[in-house]
C-alpha cells in the first residue's frame, strides 16, 4: 500500500481539547536503513510490525506494510531493537474531511509535536487547523527512525 501524508510541526497544545482520542505508543527499529525500515510499535495494548519503503523525492509519499501482531511478541521484538526507543503520545482530531494524528513525544525527543494528515493523491486540498506550523514534509530529520538515532534534544 502507498502511505500518502503531509507532515507539520504544531504551534499551540489547541488540538487537545479537539482530539477525540489518545493512545500511548513506544516503537523501535529493527532496521533504519532509509531504503526500507523495519518497525516494532505497541499502541495501547496492541502490538504492529511494520515495513516501509524509501520516500519520494519531496518525502510526499512511500510503500507502508503493517501487520498486527501480539503484544507479548511486539514486547520481545522491542529488546532487539536499533538503540533509540520512540515513546510519544498520539492524539487523533478530526478536522473537515481529514484526521490529524498529533503526536507528542517524550523521552529524548521531548518538547517536539508533530501532526501528519494522509492523503488519497499527492495534490488532495485539506483544512489546515490554527494550531498546525511549519511545514516538514520530505524533511528526514521528523522521521521516527530518525528520531531514534539522532533525537530532538541533541539538536542545535
Amino acid at each position: 500500500m502507498i502511505e500518502i501524508e503531509r507532515k507539520f510541526l504544531v504551534v499551540s497544545e489547541d488540538f487537545k481539547t479537539e482530539s477525540y482520542k489518545q493512545t500511548r505508543i513506544i516503537q523501535g527499529f529493527l532496521n533504519t536503513n532509509p531504503e526500507r525500515t523495519v518497525r516494532v510499535r505497541l499502541k495501547g495494548e496492541r502490538g504492529y510490525f511494520t515495513v516501509k519503503g524509501k520516500s519520494t523525492n519531496d518525502g510526499l509519499s512511500r510503500f507502508e506494510w503493517e501487520k498486527e501482531i501480539l503484544k507479548t511478541d511486539a514486547e520481545d521484538l522491542l529488546q532487539l531493537c536499533e538503540k533509540g526507543v520512540i515513546d510519544k503520545v498520539r492524539y487523533e482530531v478530526k478536522v473537515g474531511d481529514h484526521l490529524y494524528e498529533v503526536d507528542v513525544f517524550s523521552e529524548d525527543n521531548e518538547g517536539l509535536i508533530i501532526a501528519e494528515v494522509e492523503l488519497n493523491h499527492e495534490d488532495e486540498s485539506f483544512e489546515k487547523p490554527d494550531w498546525l506550523g511549519q511545514e516538514v514534509t520530505g524533511d528526514k530529520r521528523y522521521y521516527n527512525s530518525q528520531l531514534s538515532l539522532n533525537p530532538f534534544k541533541s539538536w542545535t
